[in-house]
């Protein structure tokens, strides 16, 4: 009940600060030749250099002007128009044509700074929160499901944490930024990123391939770039829910805070329940894990000469989430008589972005993260804080063909909990805490050369000491070649390296259900990446195609596998004594048709495997754990201009992916092919309330009821029982691809002021 009281007080004041303002303003719509609204818009009045943006719904006013007064809208994939307002004659409305080149979308990920897709040599997608919005779920990791390329991985099928793959790697080799900074990793790759909700996501941007030379650690496999709505583009209240069959609520409340002339402030509150087991698959256990989350998002935008940015973001985060047998509760929490694993985080963030008061374009960016964790897997403990500050300098210099960043930065980690990654033993043989900490300052430099018209050259080259294994390097080379506006190929190399804590990063060293080995010190992965990127658009008067097709090799070295099958009861650590290759190729298609009509379709085939030389003779190939071979995603949008009726079918299938059994198993080693597909029926009432209803999973697919092994002796108690289990298995939750939640309908929608 105190959330509702927190969010009923938050409208109060909101309320009352509006009632207080003028109500004086020219207000309008923005939308496209099917009437559907044009979501962030920018605006701009001429006379003044003053600029605004659209709400999600299109709408956006003006205070305090004077007519009459002329004004430039523009959008990422539409032609600008420029209009001449003479005076206030009601809401009125503007329409914008689609671009012939999608090309023109703006993207930051690949130069830290704005530039048109086009004209960046490193290929980067972009995803913007209408495609996320497809299917309504609850974060971020769950969105990622129809983008070419990720896969959402439940890495525990109890507690139900997970990441998100990029190309078949692991999450930890993914990077996850927000707006840039390097909030999210350590813990929250496992237990942070499903909190990041859609409502706060204005676009997604991903680069698929090493990205360390200007984001450093962790950008091995790729880059997910989070980009945050900014206060200009929220409506001054929106409201929001989704209701699930299941019982799953999901809220949130948005608002402009501070609507100043020298300040400007979004606030949102974000709320996910889930409080009813279920168990369909018959194995006693939650087929989905409960949750009770929350977070309050800020974000201040300080208004100074020269649109100079000043932006400060905080989040605080905070969930309650259990899974185990159906008849488990708190008071069971680190028991051995019922199997529940508990976990309970809580975690603030904060970030600032700022231009010096300089001739030279400087800035200073810096974030920190505080994630406090308590958690219980059956009566195994595991509390742990980590503490991460980031803070640079970047400096953008542009001269005669050059465009240039360079920067200095400093990364710190601080981590420690109640298990042997953070115990030494002193010469007298006690144990005492020495929690991790290390330092990680870098210096990278990057130059995009445009050699004429249609070539243009990167590299770059970043230089990395950490405190514990000394220097770094990662260098970059691209080239971009423009056969025609419509025809662009990329050849791209590029070189990433993380730093590794397995129990930061790996779930299945938490379980308490395996002893953990370390065979010796680990030393930081390595990677090495070639990839080709082409893309062509082809259009007539009645149909568009923009076709994107890529090839990726890469390969890892002193990558750190954990070893199930040699042991049991035994997960094992050591830096491979080989090499892992990662290659495949994919093919991303969109068409837009004259009608209202949009399809999607993507494909993406995967080699991912592991090469190690046993007995300094022979070189044995491995498939990478949870590695599909293939996957397939598409989807089709229609809506129906007179009524405001759309139309959402998304669907993905996956291939078969190597999984971790034990020895004599009964269980297949690899996974069956299998899909999921959803789909939504939604409509606009006017310009400020939509509603939406549909199913998500309609083919009703789950993995087989016996993923979790001796479900009925989850604390091993039976285990050398020869009748009950002839075999000598021993429990065992890490055998998940998927989710246990079955086909479920939902009903949502958004009323905005």
């Amino acid at each position: 009940m105190h959330y509702i009281k927190f969010i009923s007080i938050s409208i109060f004041f909101f309320l009352s600060n509006c009632l207080s303002a003028q109500n004086a303003f020219f207000k309008a719509i923005v939308v496209d030749d099917f009437n559907s609204p044009i979501p962030y818009a920018h605006v701009k009045v001429i006379e003044s250099s003053y600029k605004t943006a659209c709400d999600e719904n299109g709408v956006f006013s003006l205070n305090d002007i004077q007519f009459p007064l002329t004004i430039n809208i523009s959008a990422v994939g539409f032609n600008s128009i420029t209009k001449l307002i003479k005076s206030n004659n009601g809401t009125l409305r503007f329409t914008l044509k689609e671009q012939n080149d999608v090309l023109d979308q703006v993207v930051i990920s690949a130069n830290l700074e704005e530039v048109k897709k086009k004209d960046s040599p490193i290929s980067v997608e972009v995803y913007s929160s209408k495609f996320l919005k497809k299917i309504p779920v609850p974060s971020l990791m769950e969105a990622s499901s129809q983008i070419s390329g990720l896969r959402p991985q439940l890495n525990c099928a109890v507690c139900n944490t997970g990441d998100i793959h990029i190309n078949g790697m692991e999450g930890a080799y993914s990077m996850v930024v927000m707006d840039g900074m390097p909030i999210v990793g350590g813990l929250s790759t496992i237990y942070g990123i499903q909190g990041i909700p859609i409502s706060l996501i204005q676009r997604l941007e991903v680069v698929k391939g090493p990205a360390s030379t200007l984001y450093g650690s962790e950008a091995m496999a790729g880059l997910i770039n989070v980009i945050t709505k900014k206060a200009s583009c929220v409506p001054d209240l929106s409201m929001s829910f989704n209701l699930s069959s299941w019982n799953e609520l999901q809220a949130d409340v948005l608002f402009k805070s501070i609507d100043g002339k020298k300040l400007k402030a979004v606030t949102a509150i974000d709320l996910h329940h889930y409080d009813n087991p279920i168990d369909n698959n018959g194995d006693y256990f939650t087929d989905l894990t409960l949750k009770k989350r929350y977070s309050f998002y800020n974000k201040f935008e300080f208004v100074r000469k020269e649109n100079k940015p000043f932006i400060i973001s905080t989040r605080y985060f905070n969930e309650n989430r259990w899974g185990g047998q159906m008849n488990w509760n708190e008071l069971y929490r680190g028991s051995d008589s019922i199997y529940g694993e508990s976990i309970l985080t809580n975690r603030f963030e904060v970030s600032a972005n700022y231009q010096l008061p300089t001739k030279e374009k400087i800035y200073f960016q810096s974030s920190a993260s505080l994630h406090d964790q308590k958690s219980w897997y059956g009566n195994s403990e595991y509390m742990a804080q980590q503490h991460i500050g980031f803070g640079q300098f970047v400096w953008h210099k542009k001269w005669k063909s050059h465009q240039a960043v360079s920067g200095l930065a400093l990364r710190y980690n601080f981590y420690d909990d109640n298990t042997q990654a953070t115990q030494t033993l002193t010469l007298d043989s006690n144990v005492f805490n020495q929690p991790n900490k290390w330092l990680l300052p870098g210096l990278f430099f990057q130059d995009r050369i445009k050699i004429d018209e249609n070539k243009m050259l990167l590299g770059g080259i970043r230089v990395d000491y950490h405190s514990n294994h000394g220097f770094i390097y990662t260098p970059r080379l691209n080239v971009k070649l423009n056969f025609d506006p419509s025809f662009i190929i990329r050849f791209g190399y590029g070189n990433g390296f993380r730093v590794v804590n397995v129990f930061t990063e790996d779930h299945a060293a938490l379980t308490g259900a395996r002893e953990l080995v370390f065979l010796e010190d680990l030393n930081p992965e390595k990677s090495n990446n070639l990839n080709f990127n082409l893309v062509k658009k082809i259009q007539n008067k009645n149909f568009r195609l923009d076709l994107e097709t890529s090839l990726f090799y890469t390969r890892f070295s002193n990558k750190i596998i954990p070893d199930y099958l040699t042991n049991d009861n035994q997960i094992i650590y050591s830096n491979l004594n080989g090499y892992g290759i990662s290659k495949g190729a994919s093919l991303e298609m969109r068409m837009l048709f004259k009608v209202p009509l949009k399809a999607t379709i993507n494909a993406t085939i995967l080699d991912v495997s592991n090469y190690s030389l046993v007995d300094g003779l022979q070189w044995v190939k491995e498939k990478q754990l949870f590695a599909e071979n293939y996957s397939v995603k598409w989807s089709l949008s229609y809506t129906h201009s007179k009524s405001q009726i759309s139309f959402d079918y998304t669907a993905n299938l996956y291939g078969p992916m190597k999984l971790p059994i034990l020895e004599n198993d009964f269980r297949p080693e690899y996974s069956s092919t299998f899909s999921i597909q959803n789909f939504k029926i939604s409509r606009n009432f006017g310009d400020k309330i939509s509603g939406y209803i549909g199913v998500r999973n309609f083919l009703n697919f789950t993995p087989p009821n016996y993923s979790i092994l001796r479900a009925n002796d989850p604390f091993d108690q039976n285990i050398n029982d020869p009748i009950d289990n002839p075999n000598g298995y021993t429990f065992d939750a890490s055998y998940m691809y998927a989710s246990f939640q079955g086909i479920n309908a939902f009903i949502g929608g958004t009323i905005s002021f």
